[in-house]
């Protein structure tokens, strides 16, 4: 039984005089205004850009910032007006990006698909619909990578793709699937999880396996609240509650002032009470432990054969809607058999708004569902070695240097990636020219505002200012995106800071503090 626990010239302004001599030229006037139209035409531009040398020494003055001593710092700051370089430490060095390698994955969808394409999830058959309404064979649900299969954009209907789905087989005049519901997942092959993930992501909604036939993030929101009385069933709520996790709760009620000690969970201080018990690959879990009065615990806990899921869940929303599958469920990574037709169609979101959900929540499972998407697109291959191939060829052509990058996945997790601030700084300038610039832009979490930087630099220059990625994984955090200073001039940046032996907090303020710098810059 496996045990999981779980512990982000001064130029211009220089009043020219000419001389021929000691004795002023009747054309002196005219050749001095001239000179000085000359002094203030490109240099003018650079001089626009923020001074160097004060951001340099604003930024060496947070780094150097106690107990932070020993981290290991990568940055790179560039105008996107002039292209100049303004500060950069060890920009040309390898780190762990953590999520702002999502950066990389989104770039690449967004080129690859442009951002109004829609993923589509469909209902084939090779078999006969006879005038009884019966179809006369197998039924494939076909995962077409739609990540948002979910009740994120229908509040409250976690099935809603699903029904419509159902809603057009029972206008169609079906009213019994007399051989197998298959769920199809063959769009993606490979691992269905990131290379160097660890045992302890996989048991997590954050590490949950990839499927071309995802349903609800292929997670379960599970929480617990104590009973009215000591000794009492913790309340356990599942969401959505459709059959994909069996979660048994021993879990019992204890007096608030008792401390026990206990196990970690996911989210707060009572799941130190708590103790999680399950199987690599299976979706029966167990909870023990004590939750004190006024006390509660949530997690997301990971589905496993996501596709099973989303096929039962779907038979179940055909049997409401009155249309019996008569042989059961299975799932399938076979070619589709010869003459297949399509029965119905459900369009996802465009790709603007799902690279939007994957930057600005940091949704590993969708960055995860790109990575994949581009390879299938790329090279008919929904791999994540081909969707590496295809964001590398993306790289080059846009003048990104490969020198000390590794991927290893589209999100993040991994251990194994390595990005340098000077390349991800190159790929921001190159998406702020792209021709899908403003989709790019418009996913990023907006300081203050939004996303995973809602809560972060409030009230200061950055609200509003800084629109970035966040990266956040065990002595790794990161952030990159643009910011615009206080006198409106437009930068992209990057940030990484690994190594800091624990003190996460620690390398968060100072992040932010040196994005506060940049939209301060002068």
């Amino acid at each position: 039984m496996k045990r999981f626990l779980k512990g982000d010239l001064r130029r211009g302004a220089l009043g020219l005089r000419s001389y021929s001599g000691g004795t002023p030229s009747p054309q002196a006037p005219l050749c001095g205004f001239l000179f000085a139209l000359l002094m203030l035409g490109a240099p003018a531009l650079e001089a626009a850009d923020p001074s160097p040398a004060r951001l340099r020494k604003a930024i060496e003055a947070v780094l150097a910032r106690p107990g932070l001593e020993a981290a290991f710092w990568g940055i790179e700051v560039r105008s996107l007006a002039s292209g100049r370089t303004l500060f950069a430490l060890n920009a040309a060095k390898a780190f762990r990006p953590a999520s702002t390698l999502k950066l990389v994955t989104t770039a690449a969808a967004l080129d690859v698909y442009g951002p109004d394409a829609r993923l589509r999830t469909t209902l084939q058959t090779a078999s006969r619909l006879d005038g009884l309404g019966r179809i006369l064979g197998d039924v494939f649900l076909v995962g077409g990578g739609d990540p948002n299969l979910s009740a994120r954009f229908s509040p409250g209907r976690p099935t809603a793709a699903f029904e419509a789905l159902a809603k057009a087989l029972v206008a169609a005049g079906v009213r019994r699937i007399e051989g197998r519901l298959v769920g199809h997942e063959g769009a993606f092959v490979g691992d269905r999880r990131g290379s160097s993930w660890t045992w302890e992501d996989l048991a997590w909604g954050y590490g949950t396996e990839v499927s071309a036939l995802s349903f609800a993030d292929n997670l379960v929101e599970a929480s617990l609240a104590p009973g009215e009385r000591v000794g009492d069933p913790a309340l356990l709520t599942l969401v959505p509650d459709v059959g994909c996790l069996n979660v048994v709760s021993s879990v019992t009620t204890t007096d608030a002032r008792t401390n026990v000690a206990g196990q970690a969970g996911e989210d707060t201080d009572d799941a130190r009470e708590l103790t999680l018990l399950r199987e690599p690959g299976s979706n029966d879990v167990r909870l023990t432990g004590r939750l004190p009065q006024g006390g509660a615990w949530n997690a997301h806990l990971a589905v496993a054969d996501p596709a099973s899921c989303a096929a039962a869940v779907f038979a179940s929303v055909l049997e409401a809607r009155g249309i019996r599958v008569v042989a059961g469920v299975i799932t399938s990574s076979a070619p589709l058999p010869g003459g297949a037709r399509m029965l119905a169609a459900y369009d996802g979101l465009p790709m603007a708004q799902v690279i939007q959900v994957v930057n600005k929540e940091s949704q590993n499972l969708h960055a995860e569902m790109l990575l994949r998407l581009v390879g299938w697109r790329h090279a008919g291959d929904g791999g994540a070695e081909q969707g590496r191939t295809a964001v590398a060829a993306l790289m080059q052509r846009l003048g990104v240097e490969g020198a000390g990058w590794e991927l290893a996945d589209g999100s993040g997790l991994a251990r194994t990636n390595l990005l340098t601030a000077r390349g991800l700084a190159t790929l921001l300038v190159a998406m702020d020219r792209h021709p899908h610039a403003a989709a790019f832009r418009g996913s990023l979490p907006i300081a203050g505002i939004d996303g995973t930087l809602e809560k972060r630099m409030r009230g200061t220059a950055a609200e509003r200012r800084v629109l970035a990625k966040t990266g956040t994984l065990q002595l790794a955090n990161a952030l990159a995106g643009y910011v615009t200073t206080t006198r409106g001039k437009r930068l992209a940046f990057a940030l990484f800071v690994n190594n800091h032996a624990g003190r996460g907090r620690e390398a968060v303020a100072a992040i932010d503090k040196i994005a506060v710098t940049l939209a301060e810059a002068r």
